[in-house]
């Protein structure tokens, strides 16, 4: 999630709230060498699938629930698959689009429970490399164990049918030119909105025509149709942040399908988009004091001095790049957006610590080259491209789902908030709305989702937690009539398969034999 606001700078609205295991694994564990591994599975397997389930679906949408999986063996130990949805869910005759999907077979022998969806988080990150990539990192031993854990590519996203803007030089020169004007002027104002109205164009010219169809909504319908025809007749899901969104909506759509839903690093659904700015803005804020606290015991700390101190030294920091950009080695300059996307990416994770301390104190020695390397983790960008488009799906989600609609009372509200519990953030959070320009007005709705009807969701949610901030996990709990909140106290983004073993207990029990855990959980 992207809250910073260089040339390219986002709305006011979730910024990108997980490439969470995508782009987090890469920030807090790729840095270390650490990436987790795939164990191969030697054990003898078998090779069907179960009938799909096509009960009670209506005759226009039977040829897509009746579908039969083709799996084929790839990447070694792994089955992939693409099946077929339509492009607009209310109305099959304008089209088809293709959903991507790999499957990490039970590693425990005998029938599995049923297959676990899973989600990453963005809007935008792919399943398919969260499992592919990581799959020991999103899903705990026990469940790996006896579910068939399936991750996807949601419409817009990778390997399914794609959003597609930019080559690699236009979006560099999208994220992160220097913009011309003085920040805060109307001609930034004004170049900003030019440059997001031309990066929306690009969108829609090279994605054939399915922007209109890039929403949440959408890919709940898109997730009822993996269930069926997979063959289970309830859902097994684990989300993770924007993946919270994604399953609380399908909840809504979808109550007497719900078997058991892990919502983990929860968003509220019914707060507007720039009230997400704000919280989020506040959530960093927070979560780079605690930060500061940490490395004012470490002699190698850049920093000195209170907590406060070293904040206000931070923000001057950020004002002279501002002012004076650092030329990185490749040609591309490091303002103070792209510091402050550094920042972030290394917030969602306390593993990632120790590499802030190192880009701070290398930015203040004018070398950019940590920071940028920190930017793209963030940004799923090597050797100069970029092994992604969740930048596009994450605009074309966003987009669709937040309607902008904040009055100037409630924008000027807003600002007063942000600069008052974000002060240090601030002068680099805010900007124009991109969606203001995006070719296609909103058709998502910001409203409470009760799911009433449905098993009992666990909604897991992290005290300091920077992207999503512990009241929305709270408030989504409480708006859920089977929420069940689970609170780790802690820092970081997301709680399961962390480390935590009460936490992970308590999924983990929840996911294989259905007993959810105590509503008002905690985990120190």
């Amino acid at each position: 999630m992207n809250p910073t606001r260089n040339r390219s700078a986002r709305p006011r609205l979730l910024a990108r709230t997980g490439a969470v295991l995508a782009a987090l694994v890469a920030a807090s564990l790729v840095l270390s060498g650490c990436l987790y591994s795939m164990i191969p599975d030697t054990k003898p397997r078998p090779t069907t699938s179960k009938s799909p389930d096509s009960e009670g679906v209506e005759p226009a949408l039977l040829p897509y629930y009746e579908q039969t999986i083709d799996w084929s063996t790839c990447n070694g130990t792994f089955d992939c698959a693409t099946i077929t949805a339509p492009l607009d869910w209310s109305d099959p005759s304008k089209g088809d689009i293709d959903l991507a999907m790999i499957r990490h077979r039970a590693e425990g022998g005998g029938e599995p429970i049923g297959s676990l969806l899973t989600n990453p988080g963005g809007p935008g990150a792919s399943g398919i490399s969260l499992i592919r990539d990581s799959v020991s990192f999103a899903v705990g031993q026990s469940v790996r164990d006896k579910f068939d854990v399936i991750g996807f590519d949601p419409r817009g996203v990778g390997e399914s049918t794609a959003v597609t803007c930019y080559d690699a030089a236009d979006m560099d020169a999208y994220l992160f030119d220097i913009p011309q004007n003085e920040r805060g002027t109307q001609a930034w104002t004004d170049e900003l909105l030019a440059n997001h109205k031309a990066f929306g164009q690009a969108c829609d010219a090279n994605s054939d025509g399915i922007l209109p169809y890039i929403t949440t909504d959408n890919a709940a319908r898109d997730m009822d149709l993996m269930r069926a025809v997979l063959g289970d007749t309830e859902l097994y899901y684990l989300g993770y942040s924007y993946g919270t969104f994604l399953g609380a909506t399908y909840a809504k759509l979808f109550p007497d399908k719900v078997g058991r839903l892990v919502l983990d690093g929860a968003i509220d659904p019914s707060i507007p988009g720039i009230d997400v700015g704000v919280t989020q803005a506040i959530g960093f804020e927070s979560a780079l004091r605690a930060y500061m606290a940490d490395c004012l015991t470490d002699k190698d700390c850049p920093f000195r001095g209170s907590v406060d101190d070293a904040m206000a030294d931070l923000g001057t920091l950020l004002a002279t790049v501002d002012a004076d950009p650092i030329r990185n080695s490749d040609g591309r300059e490091l303002g103070a957006d792209s510091l402050m996307t550094a920042i972030v990416s290394a917030l969602y994770s306390q593993d990632s610590w120790p590499y802030l301390t190192q880009a701070l104190s290398d930015v203040l020695e004018g070398k950019a080259g940590v920071a940028f390397q920190l930017v793209d983790f963030y940004y799923n960008r090597q050797d100069g491209q970029y092994l992604d488009n969740q930048t596009e799906a994450f605009r074309a989600y966003n987009c669709m789902d937040y309607p902008v609609d904040a009055t100037d009372q409630q924008q000027a509200d807003a600002d007063a908030l942000l600069a008052a519990e974000a002060p240090t953030i601030a002068p680099y959070w805010d900007g124009p709305d991109s969606c203001e320009v995006w070719p296609y007005p909103a058709t998502g709705v910001r409203e409470r989702i009760t799911a009433d009807g449905a098993a009992p969701i666990v909604v897991i949610g992290t005290t300091n937690d920077p992207a999503t901030p512990y009241q929305w996990a709270v408030s989504l709990a409480e708006q859920l009539s089977s929420g069940v909140l689970v609170t780790r106290v802690g820092e970081g983004h997301t709680g399961y398969n962390k480390g935590n073993s009460c936490v992970d207990d308590a999924v983990n029990t929840y996911l294989l034999d259905g007993t959810p855990p105590e509503d008002g959980s905690r985990c120190e």
